[in-house]
Order: C-alpha cells, then sequence, then structure tokens
C-alpha cells in the first residue's frame, strides 16, 4: 500500500511570525518557556445567542493554537466564561430566574455551536463566578500599592498612577475617556478611573468582600482568571479589535501593577470586525446573525471557511454570496476527494506551503489558495488515474489526496467523508437512494434512453439535487 512504502521527509522548522498590536509590528514568536505556551482569548458573555462575529476569534485563533502545538508541543489555551455581568443580571431579573438559569444555558448552547464550527474546546475554562476569591485578592494588592481605592461600595482603579495607560490603543486622554462611555460619579478621583468592585442591591448577585456585599467589574475578572491559569506573565492575549480599549488596556494596567511592574502579555492579538453587507451589524439595524441560527440553515463546515477566507486582521464582510461561494469551493473540494475514493489516503504532515502561510501571522488566505493548489494537482491526477490504471498513477493519486486531507486538516477542513458532505440534511438510506437514480440515469443514457435520462434528472432536480458530468463519472450535490 501507498501508506506502507511512503518515506516520510523531514522539513524545515519556519519561524512563527505574529503582529504585536502592542509594538505595531510582525514579530517572531517564541514561548517564554521553552516545553509551554500560554495563550488566553477572551470568551462569551453568556447571556443570550452569539453572533458570527463573535465566532471569528475562536476559529482563527484555534488555528493558530494549532499550528503552536505543531511546533512547541504542550499549549495551556484559556478561554474564559463571563457569567457575571449587568446583561446577565437584567436577563435574569426580567424572566425571574437565578443568573445561574441563564448562564448555564446560554454557556452550553455556546459550546455546541462553537463545536459545529470545528472549535475544539480550550484546555481550560475558567468561569469568572468561581474566581471570585482571586479577584478580591487583586483588588486588594492594588490598594495596597496605591493603583486603586475604595469610595461608597466602589473600589476603583486610578488611571493616573499608571503612566503607561493607553499604550495598547495608543489613544490620547481625551480620545479614552471617549471611547470608554466614562460614567461621571461622585466617588470617582478622575473621570477615566475604572470600577474593580460595585455594589450589589439586594435583588442582584453578590458576594462579600472587604468593601461590602458586591461584585466585580468586567475587567479584573480576566485579569484574575488569567493569573490564576497562566501565570503572572503569559504568552499571547487575544481578543476582537473592539475589546482593545477599553477591555484590554484595562487588563494591562491592573495586571502590570498588581504584579509589581511585571509585564502582563507578551504578544496582543487582535482579530478584525464583521460587517454585513457592508454595514456595521447592530441590534438596533437588525442585521445580527446567530451563530445558532446560521447553522441550521447553512453547513457549518462553509461558515468556517467563510470565517478563514479573509486574513484574520482585516474586516470581514459577511453576505450570503459569501456563504454561497464557500459552499461552492467545499463541493468542489470534496468533489476531488470523492473522485479519488479509489484510493485511500495516508497520514501525511501538513504541507509545507501550507504551515509556510499559517507561520506568516496566521494567513489563511494564502493556505486556503495552497489549498486550491493542490486539489487542482490531485484533480490531474485522477483524469491520469482515470485514463490508464497503473500502480505509478495509483500512488501519484495516492499522494495528492493525502495532501490534500492533511492540507485541509490544518485549518479544521475536509476532515468528513464526501458522502456526509454532500449527503447533509439527508440520511443513508436516501442517499443510497438518489445514488440509484443517478446509476438508473446513466444506464438510460448508455441505452440512449434520453427521455427516461431526462425525467430522473427533472426529479432529482425538483428534489434539490444537482448532477454534474465529469471526465470520472457524475456528481450528485445537495442544492435546496
Amino acid at each position: 500500500m501507498f501508506g506502507a512504502r511512503r518515506t516520510r521527509v523531514t522539513l524545515p522548522i519556519m519561524d512563527i511570525r505574529l503582529f504585536n498590536s502592542l509594538t505595531r509590528s510582525v514579530e517572531t514568536f517564541t514561548p517564554q518557556h521553552p516545553d509551554r505556551v500560554t495563550f488566553y482569548i477572551c470568551g462569551p458573555t453568556v447571556y443570550n445567542y452569539a453572533h458570527i462575529g463573535n465566532a471569528r476569534g475562536p476559529v482563527v485563533f484555534g488555528v493558530l493554537v494549532d499550528v503552536l502545538r505543531r511546533r512547541f508541543g504542550k499549549v495551556d489555551y484559556a478561554r474564559n466564561i463571563t457569567d457575571v455581568d449587568d446583561k446577565i443580571n437584567a436577563a435574569a431579573l426580567e424572566q425571574k430566574v437565578p443568573i445561574t438559569a441563564i448562564t448555564d444555558r446560554y454557556a452550553a448552547i455556546y459550546r455546541e455551536d462553537m463545536s459545529a464550527l470545528g472549535v475544539r474546546l480550550p484546555d481550560i475554562e475558567p468561569a469568572a463566578t468561581a474566581h471570585i476569591s482571586q479577584m478580591i485578592r487583586m483588588i486588594e494588592q492594588l490598594i495596597a500599592s496605591g493603583h486603586a481605592y475604595a469610595a461608597e461600595g466602589h473600589v476603583l482603579f486610578s488611571v493616573s498612577s499608571y503612566p503607561a495607560y493607553g499604550q495598547l490603543s495608543r489613544r490620547s486622554t481625551d480620545e479614552m475617556l471617549a471611547g470608554a462611555r466614562v460614567e461621571i460619579a461622585p466617588y470617582k478621583r478622575e473621570p477615566g478611573d475604572f470600577v474593580l468592585w460595585k455594589p450589589s442591591t439586594p435583588e442582584l448577585p453578590g458576594w462579600d468582600s472587604p468593601w461590602g456585599r458586591g461584585r466585580p467589574g468586567w475587567h479584573i475578572e480576566c485579569s484574575a482568571m488569567c493569573e490564576a491559569h497562566l501565570g503572572e506573565t503569559i504568552d499571547i492575549h487575544a481578543g476582537g479589535v473592539d475589546l482593545q480599549f477599553p477591555h484590554h488596556e484595562n487588563e494591562i494596567a491592573q495586571s502590570v501593577c498588581a504584579h509589581g511592574g511585571k509585564p502582563f502579555a507578551r504578544f496582543w492579538l487582535h482579530n478584525g470586525m464583521l460587517t454585513f453587507d457592508g454595514s456595521k451589524m447592530s441590534k438596533s439595524v437588525g442585521n445580527i446573525r446567530t451563530v445558532h441560527e446560521l447553522i441550521r440553515k447553512q453547513p457549518p463546515e462553509a461558515l468556517r471557511l467563510a470565517l478563514l477566507s479573509a486574513h484574520y486582521r482585516q474586516p470581514l464582510d459577511w453576505s450570503e454570496s459569501l456563504i454561497e461561494q464557500s459552499i461552492r469551493t467545499l463541493d468542489r473540494l470534496y468533489g476531488t476527494l470523492r473522485d479519488l475514493q479509489a484510493v485511500e489516503a495516508a497520514d501525511l504532515p501538513i504541507p509545507q506551503k501550507v504551515d509556510a502561510a499559517l507561520c506568516d501571522d496566521l494567513n489563511t488566505p494564502l493556505a486556503l489558495a495552497e489549498v486550491q493548489q493542490i486539489a487542482a494537482r490531485a484533480r490531474q491526477s485522477q483524469l491520469a488515474l482515470a485514463s490508464l490504471d497503473s500502480a505509478e498513477n495509483r500512488q501519484a493519486a495516492a499522494l495528492c489526496k493525502s495532501e490534500l486531507v492533511a492540507a485541509g486538516r490544518a485549518l479544521g477542513l475536509l476532515q468528513q467523508a464526501p458522502a456526509e458532505w454532500f449527503g447533509r440534511g439527508g440520511n443513508a438510506d436516501d442517499e443510497a437512494r438518489i445514488q440509484s437514480l443517478v446509476d438508473a440515469r446513466n444506464e438510460a443514457k448508455q441505452q440512449r434512453d434520453f427521455a427516461r435520462a431526462d425525467a430522473i434528472r427533472k426529479q432529482l432536480l425538483d428534489e434539490g439535487i444537482a448532477m454534474e458530468d465529469t471526465p470520472t463519472g457524475v456528481r450528485w450535490k445537495r442544492i435546496g
């Protein structure tokens, strides 16, 4: 067999280069500890369904985690769950249920929806409510070091105590005040000071603290969870560019000050935002598309491909045409694999050019272009296999198929059987029935019974099944 005879080729190790938002430059990445990469991404606030824009970070940075694991081995990848928040409290009060009734439900839905998109669970999934003691301890450290102060049941971070504040977002003081939509309150020393702890009224969730019963501010949650599971200085912190200010800026300030000036994150990675048909996604406009809704209407793998189609740092315009193009692309790629079903794929490493593209600041568009090139070679090999079924041609076709599957694996694509892709929405019996009709049409054409062949084609088309005549036989796919 081809797989048994294959000689594994040792590929050169390429540097992983990433754009660091903190320095505004592409830098070579090496972990601070050679046997462990620490990686944190801001996770969901679980009070409702996640919209498709929320999925871009988990999808693209999940690909990066795989790149890092292939290169360095161990990656401690954390994605938090924000399960205490004013939006959660409002939903719980409206529905007259405890906050856990909201958070448990939507956290489970979030995991299921991300799994449908091919996003694996992180190694660590800390929940904010399980880390209240760590948050209180960090706040106490900030007060003791003069970087925070208590006032009227609140604790606030003193922005003026940290001269480097604003280094990540490169904003002026006026821009930061406008961007943070600061609350003007009498207990604040400066308008830009942000809340670390706030009091809770009896109907709101709260925990005992040195400053009275209350709950944490949003920013302190991530700092405390990061410290608890990954350490005081981590390798990579990622999230959407909309979180850069104020959330990530505030995380840096409170973490650096709580840890005696130690850096919080060595690399900051930010993915661009999604627009919808050229407009910003907004609930008020009504153009929000949730993952939960989309995966029930469209093939999840096509949604994943769409999210990977643009460079992660660039904006991505979400549209029906983008999804349709992604479906057509996967139809062609899975069609190539189906046409090569006579040969068996071996377990190959990620092709060098695909790996190189991903190591170059996670260049998924270039990696996808390389996948298309490998598929083109595979289609050439299948034509050779069809014209002359020799051992040499079978080996060449098996190699191309193996490379295509390995290339897809690097992006979380092309890992299901072609029959599953083309049979989406159907079942095994239905697929067998469709194939029997396709075979009957082929037989009718061979017998020159074109009326019967046309009738079968129409029947299948009415069922949403399209057929395509190729040099290696007839392909069929669902189109509706």
